[in-house]
């Protein structure tokens, strides 16, 4: 219930929003909790900054605006709750995303172990062209890191995800890695668009050889007479 009433939320949201950008784009943050995904929404959304450890509690989300394309974006970005007890909650919105931000700790190498878990959701509930950016967060504390940059960008390259390491405290590549990803969102929309578009005109192109092949057949056979089928 309370999904849904946070979704019937964003419908109206997105409706008295409508005339004011070009395209909406919904992203969802994931991954272990502790890792930094509310710290990371309240930067890269509100340039603000809590250096103290805030549990979510099921779903909140921020917007953002950015230009992308000659186009004005609104990102709509989703931070989920990373405890066990909450996933079965937030899993109907990785079918509403368009883009996950599956993040880790570099400090932290179990929560790097679950990145595994996190993104075979992804696969199992997400959309088919879903676009997937691996952060690993928290660099600022290079002197705990306990995840090489190696092995995040290696685990990114074997999974086809895109990849970045971040710093939710200092601001440290959160501009580039969504704006990355809202980038690859786009063009896998207008990769979609163009197959749909080319999709219907080889459907028209059959429909009006086939018309032509029949009138044709029609005109050829014009006053020539059949033999009648006998059957006995």
């Amino acid at each position: 219930m309370d999904s849904e009433r946070e979704l019937e939320k964003t419908s109206t949201l997105q409706r008295t929003m409508s005339k004011r950008y070009d395209v909406l784009m919904r992203l969802l943050l994931i991954g272990e909790t502790g890792v930094g995904k509310t710290c990371v929404l309240c930067r890269y959304a509100s340039e603000e900054f809590i250096d103290s450890h805030i549990t979510t509690i099921g779903i909140d989300f921020k917007m953002k605006t950015i230009s992308l394309g000659g186009k004005t974006i609104k990102v709509q970005i989703w931070d989920t709750a990373g405890q066990e007890r909450f996933e079965s909650i937030t899993k109907q919105f990785y079918r509403r995303a368009q883009g996950v931000i599956l993040v880790y700790d570099i400090t932290s190498k179990s929560s790097f172990e679950a990145v595994p878990k996190w993104l075979n959701y992804v696969r199992q509930f997400g959309r088919e062209d879903v676009s997937v950016l691996l952060m690993g967060n928290k660099k600022d504390k290079e002197v705990n890191r306990q995840v090489l940059e190696e092995e995040g960008r290696k685990f990114a390259k074997d999974n086809s995800l895109l990849f970045y390491e971040t710093s939710a405290k200092e601001s440290a590549n959160l501009e580039k890695a969504f704006y990355s990803l809202c980038e690859d969102v786009i063009l896998k929309e207008k990769e979609k668009d163009k197959l749909s578009t080319e999709n219907n005109n080889h459907q028209v192109q059959s429909e009006e050889v086939g018309t032509k092949d029949t009138t044709q057949l029609i005109t050829e056979n014009k006053g020539k007479k059949f033999p009648c089928c006998n059957v006995s």
